[in-house]
């Protein structure tokens, strides 16, 4: 699997579309705000640059991104006139996600984003917000060297480069880390993770200047036990889904076990090791919380109708489809995910509720 080449969240804007469907990614997002200002106000203590100049890593589209932007110039100018400061004349803001990703409804949004910060109510001036695209993987280099003040990336690096090596037959029965995997798949999938991220960090210290800043946000798992639920079993419904398909005969055994997910979620006390070993960054916060797999509010989940069991299924299929379709073709998507849908509406009646286990980490560039 060429992940640059196959892994996108779903485009546009319809039913089964990441705009659409990413309210979890949108509050994991929110999970971050507190550090987020945090962050930037220890930043601007002495004030900031004329050009503030950010990136956002694994942006995808849809209206996060633009959540996002919007959040760092309030954020920046509430601190600017805590502390009396000169506010930046400009913002420039790079999107950053893999060449597949729908970069055209980005900037289909881009205008009527421009006005909204025109008419932004609290701020004095006029909003200077210059937004470009930036295809490429962020375990590359995306930027020149100390060209950027701060970058942000959420709910995206516990996505691997690549599938782990060595998996083949290893991982029967499973397309990612489960109970019954041997611990060769733990290793093979920890060694890709470490390797991915200390790359990540090696290129962002290049691109970064002394002193800039980083938050990231990502899926973990809340001890070192790398089978625990919290981070594996919204996933494992999703393969029993699949294997109970194959039992079916709809789709291949041998299909199955050539798959396993890109994705990894670290414990906390790998990604401080990581970053300790890269050296380059110096941890200012490092935060978790958990966030239910169905946060919606109960009006929410009156108008559209929707189970928690459609809802996430909806929400996972806009960020796994293009994965699944690849390997296993377009036939069986919609059969799959209602599977799906009602494996996790049979977990929830058990168990009424369940979390995600999300890591919240505040760099500084040394």
């Amino acid at each position: 699997m060429d992940l640059a080449k196959v892994l996108h969240m779903n485009a546009g804007n319809g039913e089964i579309s990441y705009a659409h469907n990413s309210i979890l990614q949108k509050n994991l997002m929110l999970s971050s705000r507190e550090v987020l200002e945090h962050t930037l106000e220890n930043y601007g203590t002495h004030g900031f640059p004329e050009c503030f100049k950010l990136a956002d890593l694994g942006c995808s589209s849809g209206p996060n991104t633009f959540s996002f932007v919007s959040n760092i110039v309030n954020i920046v100018h509430a601190v600017c006139q805590k502390n009396n400061l000169k506010t930046p004349d400009e913002f420039q803001v790079f999107l950053n996600d893999l060449p597949t990703n729908d970069f055209n409804t980005l900037f289909e949004m881009t205008p009527e984003f421009n006005l909204k910060l025109e008419n932004k109510k609290g701020i004095e001036k006029i909003v200077n917000c210059f937004i470009s695209g930036v295809p490429g993987s962020f375990y590359t280099r995306l930027f020149p060297s100390k060209s950027l003040h701060f970058v942000h990336s959420s709910s995206s690096l516990h996505w691997l480069s690549q599938v782990p090596e060595n998996l083949l037959d290893h991982n029967k029965g499973n397309i990612h880390l489960a109970t019954s995997s041997p611990r060769s798949v733990y290793v093979a999938y920890f060694t890709q993770f470490k390797k991915d991220f200390t790359t990540f960090l090696r290129m962002r210290s290049e691109e970064i200047i002394p002193n800039g800043r980083m938050v990231l946000t990502l899926k973990g798992r809340s001890n070192a036990d790398p089978t625990i639920k919290d981070c594996n079993l919204i996933i494992g419904l999703l393969g029993k889904s699949l294997v109970d398909m194959c039992a079916e005969g709809l789709l291949h055994k041998e299909d199955i076990t050539s798959f396993n997910l890109p994705f990894y979620t670290p414990c906390t006390d790998e990604l401080k090791a990581i970053i300790e070993s890269e050296s380059s960054f110096s941890i200012d916060r490092f935060e978790t919380s958990e966030v239910e797999w169905d946060m919606r509010e109960e009006d929410e989940i009156r108008k559209s109708g929707d189970t928690s069991g459609k809802f996430i299924a909806r929400t996972v299929r806009a960020v796994a489809e293009s994965m699944l379709a690849s390997h296993f073709g377009n036939t069986y998507m919609d059969e799959i995910f209602e599977r799906y849908a009602t494996l996790v509406n049979e977990h929830l009646s058990r168990v009424k509720t369940d979390y995600l286990f999300n890591i919240i980490i505040s760099l500084i560039r040394k």
